[in-house]
């Protein structure tokens, strides 16, 4: 979830305004890297970990499900009550990127799903969490890779292809946050913080969702500007929500079920 002190005031009140509704959408395309992440920095029994920019608490779900004691922070006050929900083993707070309020070393580990690239810059991010993990701890991140897999290439397809009058606009990456968003980029960004044996590979994955409810789902959210430039008006929605069908007929399953194709960066390292 988007650390929203650095965004415009509009910007912040959208992810407070539809934090249900982002959960249910865009949030569930970005559980397909959670097993990835905790097993990259070895999350399991005992295991203390921090989850940041929580969102609806997908990680730190799963982290409490392997027997991590779990402390998860988002800077949205509404996502933080969705993590609560989901993960309520885990100790959630109210907290945002690049500064945290715990003190030197008391994790082991500290992973941020989708985290880099709207928390704060990039590599005030990765050595905040590197401060917060002890020696020997690990810190794991991933991201959206800049060339996206053709799952993630929907909406600006159907935005084309609609002749809408606006353009998509990337709310959580900002220019100030100095992203890389490739394998390479991120592995020297871990490594420009003094974290040791710096990595960072893709992880691709499949967002299956009903045809129906990704339909719903997108209607609903271009009315929020939340994915485009501004909202879009009535006319505009009707004219992409058609052609975003049309142009998903290729990853339709029998059973009317999409299989979107998503591809994502994955890195980790030792303090």
């Amino acid at each position: 979830m988007a650390d929203t002190r650095q965004q415009e005031p509009r910007a912040a009140d959208l992810w407070e305004e539809h934090a249900a509704l982002y959960v249910r959408t865009l949030g569930a395309a970005c559980a397909g890297t959670v097993r990835p992440l905790l097993d990259a920095v070895q999350v399991g029994p005992g295991t203390r970990v921090l989850d940041v920019g929580t969102g609806p608490g997908t990680v730190a779900a799963a982290a409490t499900d392997r027997g991590a004691a779990v402390t998860a922070v988002d800077s949205s006050a509404a996502m933080a009550e969705l993590a609560r929900a989901a993960a309520p083993r885990a100790r959630t707070l109210v907290a945002a990127l690049p500064r945290l309020p715990f003190r030197d070393a008391c994790f082991d580990a500290a992973v941020g799903n989708f985290v880099l690239g709207h928390a704060g810059p990039t590599r005030a991010v990765v050595a905040e969490l590197r401060r917060v993990v002890r020696p020997g701890g690990r810190v794991g991140l991933t991201g959206w890779a800049d060339v996206p897999a053709a799952g993630q290439t929907l909406l600006g397809r159907a935005l084309r292809a609609a002749g809408a009058p606006f353009v998509p606009t990337d709310r959580l990456r900002p220019p100030w946050s100095g992203y890389p968003g490739d394998t390479a980029g991120m592995a020297r960004l871990l490594s420009s913080t003094g974290l040791r044996q710096a990595v960072c590979r893709t992880v691709a994955w499949d967002h299956r969702v009903g045809a129906a409810a990704w339909s719903e789902g997108l209607e609903r959210l271009l009315g929020t500007g939340l994915l485009t430039a501004a909202a879009a008006d009535p006319a505009a929605v009707t004219r992409i929500v058609r052609h975003a069908a049309v142009l998903s007929t290729p990853f339709l399953s029998p059973d009317g079920e999409l299989r979107l194709p998503h591809v994502a960066l994955l890195a980790h390292g030792w303090r």
